[in-house]
């Protein structure tokens, strides 16, 4: 037994391993490392020998006792995990901010029945809370590198400082990957995509790149300004990408795999050849709505990513005077607010900016650091500006994002490319309707509401 540690816990066939066969973890977690051997003891106990390998099928040591633990409580009993163990798979998982973690750690223990709550949500195999640390690491080196997969980069920032913790963000990722996969495997009428990547190396001036994009989306001069709305540029500039086989995704917390609730980002551009992918925090979720305007701006910041070859989650701060990645932020500007349109004008006041940002179809404090970047305001003016806009903002009655109806919530987080494309793919016997509604719509549609989803998506 030098070799191998005991569980003895009753109940433990709750813990959802599968116990009495092998049991290889969730795609997240790689390789089949952990192996359950079951016997009953009583009707009311389970002793579960866990035997780790790694792929070499070699044995790792029990792990060893010692005063950084966790104990594990169930019926008067009481079993130890490492300390280091647990939280790494916790605080590596959607889970860490669930109040049973915070009690552990304060603690020093914690009811099986939380462990198993944690590990659901987390989505964490239960047997590798007692796997050995190195084994651990092992596992959530293979999950990241799996994450990372969709992206060229942990996180990109523009004029902002705080990067996107990937456990924030983790099975909207991985959902989003799933269903690039998905579509391709349903759909042979895809191509290769020519916006990935067309402006990987900058061109002779941001002006001829940004028309150079802007042609490639067949975004014309007066798509965005002419809008009614600046929900309606919003929705032009969308179709305008999705008709590129750029899909986009607006977040539902209703009817997405995990919740933003807290979680403040900008969005996220996920690799594909063919069907790249934008996420785009909506307001949706229950916090604070975005105005449309910024989410304009951003939208368009995603799809420059996307050009660029940049995959990654991004943080936006459309106040910050002080500009962190240039290129992108000036092709961005130079898409919604042309450098040559501030050259017969030199707003003055803030009704000046406002009523700019009314056209632009942006928020005036983008037009203020447009401007200020064009030498067409001051600094002492522009900050004063800003922060006047800020405070506003901040003591204005925040607008709350009303729960859509199943029909629309799937199709907005899906968006209606991937939507359609799928629906197209069901008509023609490509997936069944079981499968539709569990792989597509995650569980949020019944096969009565596909008609409904049909009439939605025209």
């Amino acid at each position: 037994m030098d070799d191998t540690f005991r569980l003895r816990l009753p109940g433990a066939g709750n813990c959802g391993c599968r116990l009495g066969s092998p049991r290889a973890p969730p795609p997240n977690w790689g390789c089949g490392i952990p192996r359950l051997r079951v016997t009953a003891r009583g009707p009311r106990r389970v002793c579960a020998r866990v035997i780790w390998t790694d792929r070499d099928s070699e044995v790792h040591p029990r792990p060893q006792g010692g005063a950084m633990q966790i104990g594990i409580t169930l019926g008067g009993e009481r079993v130890h995990v490492d300390r280091d163990v647990f939280v790494a798979l916790l605080d590596n998982s959607v889970a860490n901010g669930r109040a049973p973690y915070r009690h552990a750690m304060e603690r020093g223990e914690i009811p099986y029945s939380a462990l198993l709550e944690l590990a659901e949500a987390g989505k964490i195999p239960c047997a590798l809370f007692f796997a050995p640390l190195p084994v651990v690491q092992a596992q959530l080196e293979i999950k990241t590198a799996k994450l990372l997969g969709g992206l060229t980069k942990r996180s990109f920032s523009l004029n902002a400082r705080n990067a996107v913790a990937l456990s924030d963000i983790e099975l909207i990722l991985k959902d989003l990957l799933r269903k690039q996969e998905l579509l391709k495997k349903h759909d042979p009428t895809l191509a290769k995509n020519k916006i990935v990547g067309s402006l990987s190396k900058p061109g002779f001036s941001v002006e001829a790149d940004a028309a150079y994009l802007a042609e490639l989306l067949g975004l014309e001069a007066n798509a965005i300004r002419g809008a009614a709305t600046k929900g309606a540029a919003l929705e032009a500039l969308i179709l305008r990408l999705e008709s590129n086989q750029v899909l986009v995704s607006q977040s539902q917390n209703n009817y997405m795999p995990q919740r933003l609730a807290g979680v403040r980002f900008s969005g996220m551009t996920v690799k594909d050849t063919k069907v790249p992918y934008i996420f785009l925090p909506s307001g949706d979720e229950g916090e604070e709505v975005s105005p449309a305007g910024r989410r304009t701006f951003t939208l368009t910041l995603l799809a420059v990513l996307i050009a660029r070859g940049i995959f990654a989650p991004v943080n936006y701060d459309s106040t910050a005077e002080e500009i962190t990645s240039e290129y992108e932020y000036d092709l961005t500007a130079q898409i919604l607010m042309p450098a040559g349109d501030f050259k017969a004008i030199r707003p003055r006041k803030r009704a000046d900016f406002e009523g700019l940002a009314d056209e632009y179809k942006v928020t005036p404090s983008a037009v203020i650091v447009r401007a200020l970047r064009l030498g067409r305001i001051d600094r002492a003016s522009a900050t004063a500006f800003l922060g006047e806009l800020e405070a506003e903002f901040r003591s204005a009655p925040k607008q709350q994002g009303r729960t859509s109806k199943p029909v629309n919530g799937v199709r907005k987080y899906n968006g209606r490319e991937l939507s359609w494309r799928m629906v197209r793919a069901l008509d023609e016997g490509r997936l069944s309707t079981g499968d539709f509604c569990r792989e597509v719509c995650l569980n949020n549609l019944t096969p009565g509401d596909l008609e409904e989803f049909r009439r939605s998506l025209r």
